[in-house]
């Protein structure tokens, strides 16, 4: 009588499986290849302006982030296929055999998705502050007394910075005419 256990891995192609589970940090490799290739092929094709001077231009950044993600794929790859392991999560905090908080997750898609509708029409201040005060609420504070009044001060802080001092644009919506 011949059982499951009685026919050899090849047949029923666990081999395979096991081989891919060993050495799935090959998918990150082939992720950071492809990335290497698409910031590769974007700094090649860029326009430049022929009035250019000097060795430094808009496309050396990209080309130089673009070859260091192929060295990195390239060197990943050779040290999984040697048997190199990532290591397992230990969080400091996380417990793993808990499931994911999807409310929290949800919560937050949700505050991220309404800032980014609500940015053009309210403009960042206010977006940004929603945004704070969202984030926080997500993530468990409940604090209405002071909470909106530091995401208020944030949002107000970092759109003076961006707007006025790096000049970054950020569309001021109502408070324009204040701001």
């Amino acid at each position: 009588m011949t059982t499951q256990t009685d026919i050899p891995t090849a047949q029923t192609g666990g081999e395979r499986r096991s081989w891919l589970r060993e050495h799935s940090e090959l998918g990150v490799c082939a992720l950071l290849l492809a990335l290497g290739v698409l910031v590769l092929t974007d700094a090649l094709t860029m326009d430049v302006d022929i009035a250019q001077r000097g060795p430094v231009g808009p496309r050396t950044v990209p080309v130089v982030v673009g070859a260091a993600l192929l060295v990195i794929a390239a060197l990943l790859a050779v040290d999984v296929l040697r048997g190199g392991r990532g290591q397992a999560e230990g969080g400091e905090d996380v417990d793993l055999s808990e499931p994911a908080d999807w409310r929290t997750v949800l919560l937050l898609a949700g505050v991220f998705l309404a800032a980014a509708v609500l940015i053009e029409p309210l403009g960042f201040p206010i977006a940004g502050a929603l945004l704070f005060w969202g984030a926080a609420f997500a993530l468990g504070s409940r604090r209405t007394d002071r909470d909106p009044l530091i995401a208020a001060g944030l949002s107000l802080v970092t759109y003076t910075v961006f707007n006025n001092l790096l000049g970054v644009p950020l569309p001021g919506g109502p408070l324009m005419g204040v701001l």
